[in-house]
């Protein structure tokens, strides 16, 4: 019997993007992550995650600090840039929440399963960042310190200070409130 609710049907159909990985390739995907990234499935099915981000240091940063992050059931969650592909939209930026699960906390990036969230609708980039003033920013969104931000980054808290600064020029942003407030407002 073929149910129409059956667990193939539930991936494809659900209403956020769905990746299952495996070494951080993708080994199938759902219906609305195509459509966010205006793909369609052979060129993402056996390719590397990489393809979806701006830059090949933010796909190895990011892997890095999913690794050090899983918590004890192997998950793991994020805002980040990310880069769509589709005729008249390759190449363009968007802000995406990314949370899963790696299979083997031991083993993050051996298979997993991650779910996209398109958070372009209210949330634009409107700016011209670097891959960091990205990272540094989607931390500042989260609410983290300086110290809590360089730690993740791999940077001097100072820097960390830099990179604020150089966002705050960038927006017209006052105070870190300001800042946060100008990015969520899609000023970023």
């Amino acid at each position: 019997m073929n149910d129409p609710l059956d667990y193939r049907s539930a991936f494809e159909l659900a209403p956020i993007g769905l990746v299952l990985s495996r070494q951080r390739q993708m080994i199938d995907c759902n219906r609305e992550l195509l459509a966010m990234f205006g793909a369609r499935r052979e060129e993402l099915i056996g390719q590397s995650f990489e393809i979806l981000y701006p830059s090949s240091v933010e796909f190895e940063r990011t892997g890095q600090r999913i690794a050090a992050q899983l918590d004890a059931q192997g998950r793991y969650a994020d805002e980040r840039v990310m880069k769509r592909l589709g005729p008249g939209r390759a190449g363009a930026l968007f802000w995406c929440h990314v949370s899963g699960r790696a299979l083997d906390p031991a083993d993050p990036h051996a298979a997993g399963i991650w779910a996209f969230e398109d958070l372009s609708a209210r949330r634009a980039l409107t700016l011209d960042l670097t891959a960091r003033e990205r990272e540094v920013a989607a931390l500042l969104i989260e609410g983290l310190t300086s110290k809590l931000m360089g730690k993740r980054l791999g940077i001097s808290p100072r820097t960390v200070d830099v990179y604020r600064a150089r966002l705050m020029r960038k927006t017209g942003a006052a105070t870190t409130p300001d800042l946060v407030a100008r990015l969520l407002e899609g000023l970023g």
